[in-house]
């Protein structure tokens, strides 16, 4: 199986397929490579596209001490699968975990990054609410501990940003919550812990989101309560940045509506291509 290797020499499983401009598809914490399906199938007809599963997910290695997945391994893990593939720089297409991670990458490594589509992004950022989130994500951890995989999931499942999508699609939901069942108890247990529970919030790095000139689109579902406000405060602050939201959607948008996720990623991207999505004057940012 194709593996990329990190720099602290973690494996990381990676599919990839078509060709042209390269897209790069990052999950979030209760999905995997696998989740970006209805997208690979749809952009691999104009783009060379790879999709990879994160450290502590399988078939990548699932390394034993949570000191590894903080969110700076997170982020120079998609620049290792860059590498490994020769690649110079490419869109990013992130969903809530994954959209994190390409904000850092915007942050941090800029001329990797041709433009960035941040779905879901922001949750556990309120800096009144933080301390009590990080509490959620070290309870959780325990439970995939102690409980396992199978029942951890069925205490997510149900989760208020989860429901739109089991209205719309219940036997969706229905493969989507099996998957995470299967997934390796010690490395979602460590993902919690170091990743979610240990990122800084974005509204902590506000002057160096400022100066962002990457392109970005941010997409939020209106029934994504926690990652509302953090999609609208990244609208006003990144300099090249546009905002939509899913009408009755979620947290899970390119399964939810993975025709109207594909447009909107498609219709960016072309944009960014033709070099039709411009950055706003930096003198008339908001706080």
């Amino acid at each position: 199986m194709p593996h990329a290797t990190a720099k602290d020499g973690v494996r990381l499983y990676f599919e990839e397929v078509g060709a042209g401009t390269p897209l790069l598809f990052l999950h979030e914490f209760a999905a995997d490579h696998t989740n970006w399906e209805p997208q690979l199938r749809y952009f691999a007809r104009r783009h060379r596209c790879i999709a990879y599963s994160a450290r502590g997910y399988t078939p990548s290695d699932v390394p034993a001490s949570p000191d590894v997945y903080s969110y700076v391994h997170f982020y120079t893990d998609a620049l290792a699968v860059l590498d490994h593939l020769g690649i110079e720089a490419a869109h990013f297409v992130g969903l809530s975990m994954g959209s994190y991670s390409s904000l850092q990458v915007a942050l941090n490594a800029p001329s990797r990054i041709r433009s960035m589509l941040l779905a879901g992004v922001g949750s556990g950022s309120d800096l009144a609410q933080l301390e009590a989130f990080r509490a959620q994500c070290r309870a959780t951890a325990e439970q995939f501990e102690t409980l396992g995989s199978a029942e951890t999931t069925k205490v997510t499942r149900e989760a208020p940003g989860r429901i739109p999508f089991l209205v719309k699609d219940p036997r969706g939901h229905a493969d989507f919550y099996a998957a995470l069942a299967r997934h390796d108890a010690k490395g979602s247990a460590n993902t919690m812990r170091g990743f979610q529970g240990g990122r800084p919030s974005i509204y902590t790095m506000t002057d160096a989101i400022r100066r962002v000139t990457t392109p970005a689109l941010i997409i939020c579902g209106d029934e994504d309560d926690a990652c509302i406000e953090p999609s609208l405060f990244l609208k006003k602050q990144l300099p090249a940045s546009g905002l939509t939201f899913f009408p009755k959607s979620g947290h899970v948008l390119n399964l939810e509506e993975p025709a109207l996720f594909n447009e909107a990623v498609e219709r960016f991207i072309a944009l960014v291509e033709a070099g039709r999505w411009g950055a706003r004057d930096p003198r008339s940012m908001v706080a």
